[in-house]
């Protein structure tokens, strides 16, 4: 098998996480690594044998053997490395949002089929075995007709107003935070169970820390709450939120709601839905992937724990081990980056073939639902997802 080279653009969190995820992937090779935080990228790059490490990431450009590139920079540089990568025939796997707005992202789209590259977007969530398993139940029906889809995403990093990132600042993040950075997730996961596109919303958003405390030194994603953080602040304004409150009416005339919430103690990342049908109802919780429950009217209630052998045939190639053997959070990137490859390596053609992973085209999606989220909370009425 021919290697696939691969490079990285960032060496936070989610750059981190990726790394891992592709070390995983029969046949893919991460050649490079680019960040500002050329300490942080160098240790990356010792610890999994990455043999280059570039201060800026245009140096990528100039690896004719580099394929595909993933785009782990924070928000407000998605736009400008994405294209770029695209103009120079990289395929593309981008953090999410895609970028600050729809017309960005529209831009991108347009580009990517223009220099025919493949672009996904790390939706990742969709690649929980039990997740493709729901997905199948909906769609042969066992639900019968969707009547409500209920949920919320829940994290408690933000908590106090000394947590900080620079998720907080509009400037990088983009207007919303709470909803475009994990909200985006519940509608993503949402639709692509439901198979049916949200269409009209009613939102209401709040920021509970008007004012936040600055670490005078940087604080990486999720690391503010640990002992030893910096002590030394500045007290700054806030003016993304901290959370929201969202009606929904899908396709279909089916309704739903949604609560996003950063600054819910002792939840970690609880990511959860509810959709109820004519004749069953199925239920998720990310913090508890390997179940799935499943509601009825008539007889007993049933929890389908994650079994390659009880589920269907699709969601059997996302589970990696036996029943009695627990999937996390890193699988579902794996899977996702698994297919994106397979995609590239069979040589099939974006805007033709069909793709078993979330694209551009999906991400440019959530940019529209979180917009009109934000124009719906500012005007207090319900607004349509043009």
């Amino acid at each position: 098998m021919q290697p696939i080279n691969v490079a990285v653009v960032g060496s936070g969190f989610m750059g981190a996480a990726h790394i891992d995820a592709l070390r995983r992937i029969p046949g893919v090779n991460v050649m490079a690594i680019s960040s500002i935080d050329r300490p942080r990228a160098a240790e990356l790059a010792q610890q999994f044998a990455i043999p280059h490490v570039y201060d800026d990431w245009r140096e990528i450009l100039n690896h004719p053997e580099i394929t595909a590139v993933h785009n782990c920079t924070p928000n407000n540089l998605h736009f400008e490395v994405n294209r770029a990568l695209i103009e120079g025939g990289k395929h593309v796997l981008s953090e999410k949002p895609l970028t600050m707005t729809s017309e960005e992202s529209a831009e991108l789209i347009r580009l990517a089929r223009e220099k025919s590259v493949a672009t996904a977007i790390n939706f990742n969530y969709r690649g929980y075995p039990l997740i493709q398993h729901a997905h199948g139940m909906v769609k042969r029906g066992e639900l019968g007709d969707i009547h409500v889809v209920q949920g919320h995403y829940l994290q408690d990093w933000l908590l106090y107003d000394t947590d900080y990132n620079w998720r907080l600042e509009s400037k990088i993040s983009g207007a919303s935070r709470a909803i475009a950075d994990i909200g985006s997730h519940w509608c993503d996961l949402i639709q692509f169970v439901t198979g049916l596109k949200i269409k009209r919303v009613f939102a209401h958003l709040y920021t509970v820390h008007e004012t936040r405390k600055k670490p005078k030194q940087e604080v990486e994603t999720y690391k503010g709450k640990e002992l030893g953080a910096p002590q030394e602040y500045d007290e700054v304004p806030i003016d993304t939120e901290d959370g929201g409150f969202v009606l929904m009416h899908f396709e279909n005339g089916v309704h739903g709601n949604l609560t996003v919430s950063q600054v819910s103690a002792g939840r970690k990342n609880r990511q959860w839905f509810e959709i109820d049908g004519s004749r069953s109802a199925i239920s998720w919780n990310q913090e508890e992937p390997n179940t799935l429950w499943i509601g009825h009217r008539d007889k007993p209630n049933e929890i389908l724990i994650k079994d390659p052998s009880l589920m269907d045939a699709n969601a059997r190639t996302y589970a990696a081990y036996p029943g009695g053997h627990p999937e996390g959070y890193p699988d579902g990137p794996k899977n996702l980056f698994r297919n994106f490859y397979r995609y590239i390596r069979e040589g099939k053609k974006p805007g033709q073939d069909p793709a078993d992973f979330p694209t551009f085209e999906d991400g440019h999606w959530e940019v529209v639902v979180v917009e009109a989220i934000l124009r719906s909370n500012e005007q207090q009425a319900w607004v349509d997802v043009a």
